[in-house]
C-alpha cells in the first residue's frame, strides 16, 4: 500500500496519522509525551509499525510545538505549522468550515478560514485557564480523573458558577463550594462552562465567528465543554470523528499535497526504534541576534538544526 504519514509532536500529546493514497485514514495513534518527545517518538512509530512495514511512505510531513524535532527524528519532507495543519485537517471533512476551535492540553486557538484560506487565527499559550490543563488541574484538585470530571458535567443537571478567568482563583473558588456542600457534577458542569466561557472572551475575543465551527482538540471529547460554547455562541457546533489527531492529519495531507512526486520521501520508516539520538543546545555568536541553536544528531551525523533567524545553521535534507 502506498501512503502518506502526518505527525504532531506537542507538549501534551504526540498523535501519528497514515493515509492510503485516496487519503482515508489507516491507522491513528494518540500517545502522551510525557515530558519526553524523543521517547513519545520512538513509541509511537514502534505502536505503529506494522502498518508502517506493509506502506510504501511517498510523503511525511509533522507538526506541533516540536515540528522541527520530529522532523529531524522520522525524517519528514514536510513540516508545517500547527495553524496551517489543524486548518487543512478541519477542511478534509468539512470543506466548507468557517471557524476552527481547537483546545488542546497546553494551548488553544482559533482559525477564521474564508473560502477554504485561513484569514486569521489567535493563540493561547501562556494563561492555562482556556486550555485543556485547566480541566486536569481542577479534576485532580477534586480526586477524580479528568474524563470522569467530563462524565459529571455531562448528565449534571445543575451548575455553578467557576470563576475560569484564572486557575488559581478557579482552585479557591472550588473549595469554596465545596465547603458549602455544592455537588461534584455542579462543581464540574462549572468548570466546563468556565473553560469555555475564557476560551470566547480570550483566544476567540474580537474574532467574528461564523458557522459552520469545528471543534477539535482533545477537550473535544468533553461534551459538557461542547455544550457551553454552542450554548454561548448559539449555534451548533461540529466535532469530527478524528478529533484527537487533526493536526496530525493535516500535515499528512499537506505532505501529500506539497511533496515532490518525483522526489523518494525522507521517511526513516520504522528504524528509528532502535536509533539513539542526541539533543545539543547552543548559542550562535555570529551576530548580535545570539540565536539558540538546537541540534539532533544519531552520533555519526547531524539530522537536523533549527532555532535561528537566518540559514546558517540549517540542514538541507
Amino acid at each position: 500500500m502506498r501512503g502518506y504519514v502526518g505527525l504532531d509532536l506537542g507538549a501534551v500529546s504526540t498523535n501519528l496519522v497514515i493515509l492510503d493514497e485516496k487519503f482515508d485514514i489507516m491507522g491513528e495513534w494518540y500517545f502522551r509525551t510525557m515530558g519526553d518527545p524523543v521517547a513519545s517518538v520512538r513509541e509511537i512509530m514502534k505502536a505503529a509499525s506494522q502498518l508502517l512495514e506493509k506502506t510504501e511512505v511517498r510523503a511525511a510531513g509533522t507538526t506541533g510545538s516540536g515540528r522541527h524535532l520530529a522532523a529531524a527524528l522520522i525524517g519528514a519532507d514536510i513540516v508545517k505549522n500547527e495553524i496551517t495543519a489543524h486548518a487543512r485537517g478541519a477542511i478534509h471533512f468539512f470543506p466548507d468550515v468557517r471557524t476552527v476551535i481547537e483546545i488542546g492540553g497546553q494551548d488553544s486557538k482559533i482559525i477564521i478560514l474564508q473560502d477554504g484560506q485561513v484569514t486569521d487565527f489567535a493563540v493561547n499559550t501562556i494563561c492555562a485557564a482556556g486550555t485543556g490543563s485547566f480541566l486536569d488541574h481542577q479534576a485532580n484538585r477534586m480526586g477524580i480523573t479528568v474524563d470522569e470530571l467530563a462524565r459529571l458535567a455531562a448528565t449534571s443537571s445543575e451548575s455553578v458558577a467557576i470563576g475560569g478567568r484564572c486557575a488559581v482563583f478557579a482552585e479557591t473558588d472550588i473549595i469554596e463550594k465545596q465547603q458549602r456542600g455544592v455537588s461534584r457534577g455542579a462543581i464540574a458542569k462549572g468548570l466546563c462552562e468556565a473553560l469555555a466561557r475564557n476560551y470566547l472572551s480570550t483566544v476567540a475575543g474580537g474574532k467574528r465567528i461564523d458557522p459552520p465551527v469545528v471543534f477539535q482538540g482533545g477537550v473535544a471529547a468533553n461534551l459538557a465543554v461542547k455544550q457551553a460554547l454552542e450554548k454561548q455562541l448559539e449555534m451548533e457546533i461540529l466535532v469530527p470523528e478524528h478529533y484527537r489527531v487533526m493536526g496530525a492529519l493535516g500535515a499528512a495531507l499537506i505532505a501529500a499535497e506539497q511533496g515532490d512526486p518525483g522526489r523518494p520521501s525522507a521517511f526513516r520508516g520504522t528504524i528509528i526504534r532502535d536509533m539513539e539520538f542526541s539533543l545539543r543546545t547552543f548559542v550562535c555568536e555570529e551576530c548580535s541576534s545570539m540565536c539558540e541553536i538546537v541540534e539532533v544528531s544519531d552520533g555519526s551525523r547531524v539530522l537536523g538544526r533549527w532555532g535561528g533567524r537566518c540559514e546558517r545553521w540549517v540542514i538541507e535534507q
